[in-house]
């Protein structure tokens, strides 16, 4: 889950986290009067999930997603050309995502921008802090031309983030004196804070110096472990479900785990083992996986009808795979599923189905008598075949 840019201000203040005041505002009226309340210049940033805002188009025409003024009137005629119109960036895609809210906040000097990172690293199953004097860019470029630039940092997950670790990171990044004690305390607020809500990612880009001598973040995105949320109920609440994919908000309704993706063959598969398999071998016989779709180890008939309403929201796709290995789900259930969904749904695409594992036989029956036109298959690769033939025909 993420959340936007006025929502993390929230947090830092929340865990002392330095950072510039600021508020959020869904009308032009309401960002015009937070502006009134600030000294000095002004920064309006649209609210989206997405990176390159600044560097963003409007498709009314208005460019940048970020805009600074010394002056709090130009703030309402800004926030009216960005509430309720679409922003493009190169992270949203051709379709762009709709500005709902913008956030108002005081803009600050910058002597120098670095980048700084908290995020779990699957390898060594520990948290990582990612650091680099290059701040304010893309950090993928800055790894791929200067790797020397990125500083990494694990840190013990038993132990946590100790006062030698914090000095070697800003002895890295050229701080010393009274920034680097200001640095030494952000960077120990800003591990509590991703320590206690459960967070997959902080980062702040740019992490800012200013002429005062302080050090600010400015920027910052947030990622959180979903299988946390049940006990961080304040971050849930925080949810935008109009910034989400909406055939991934309604699987989640059902207790399915669902991506789409780019294909045209849809899977509906029981194991995200199983679920990424499936997908690969789709690939294997030259089709295209439509998404990754997980109804999990017990699925009931009504996620599975469920599913297939959600699968056929997609208008690319041309063929469904069903993927089924029974180990404590019952293969009749699904098959049970499966049948009512086409009923529900009068399924025109053609179906492969792979049924195996627990109660299979009885499974296959009810498919067989159900008058479905479907397509069986006896394994794995055979489905893939089947179904990438299918929609080719």
């Amino acid at each position: 889950m993420n959340i936007h840019e006025y929502q993390a201000k929230d947090l830092f203040e929340k865990f002392s986290v330095p950072s510039p005041k600021g508020s959020m505002a869904e009308s032009p009226e309401e960002a015009k009067k937070i502006a009134d309340e600030i000294d000095g210049q002004i920064v309006i940033k649209a609210q989206v999930h997405a990176g390159g805002r600044g560097k963003g188009t409007f498709k009314n025409g208005f460019e940048g997603g970020v805009h600074l003024t010394d002056d709090p009137s130009k703030i309402y005629d800004i926030a009216a050309k960005m509430l309720g119109e679409t922003l493009v960036t190169h992270q949203t895609g051709e379709d762009g995502k709709v500005v709902n809210k913008v956030m108002v906040a005081k803009a600050v000097d910058i002597s120098k921008e670095y980048y700084l990172a908290i995020l779990m690293d699957r390898e060594s199953q520990s948290p990582v802090i990612v650091a680099s004097t290059e701040g304010g860019v893309n950090i993928e470029e800055v790894a791929e031309k200067t790797p020397e630039k990125i500083i990494r940092e694990s840190i013990h997950p038993l132990a946590g983030l100790q006062p030698y670790e914090i000095r070697k990171i800003s002895n890295k990044l050229g701080m010393q004196g009274d920034t680097a004690k200001q640095f030494a305390k952000l960077l120990k607020a800003l591990f509590k804070l991703f320590i206690s809500c459960d967070c997959s990612l902080v980062e702040i880009n740019p992490l800012v110096t200013t002429p005062d001598g302080d050090v600010l973040a400015l920027d910052a995105k947030f990622g959180f472990d979903d299988n946390a949320l049940y006990r961080q109920q304040e971050i849930a609440s925080m949810r935008d479900t109009s910034e989400e994919d909406p055939r991934e908000v309604a699987a989640s309704e059902y207790g399915l785990n669902y991506i789409g993706l780019d294909g045209n063959i849809a899977c509906l598969v029981n194991g995200a083992g199983l679920a990424m398999a499936t997908m690969d071998i789709i690939k294997h016989y030259g089709g295209e996986p439509a998404n990754f779709l997980d109804v999990g180890g017990g699925a009931t008939e009504e996620q599975v009808t469920n599913a297939f309403k959600i699968i056929l929201g997609d208008s690319n796709v041309k063929g469904i795979l069903v993927n089924i290995f029974g180990g404590i789900m019952d293969c009749d259930v699904i098959a049970n599923g499966i049948v009512n969904a086409c009923k529900q749904v009068n399924l025109s695409i053609p179906l492969v189905v792979r049924l195996e594992g627990n109660n299979v036989d009885a499974g296959k029956e009810t498919l067989s008598n159900s008058g479905v036109n479907l397509i069986a298959a006896d394994d794995l690769s055979d489905a893939a075949q089947k179904a990438v033939k299918a929609i080719n025909q």
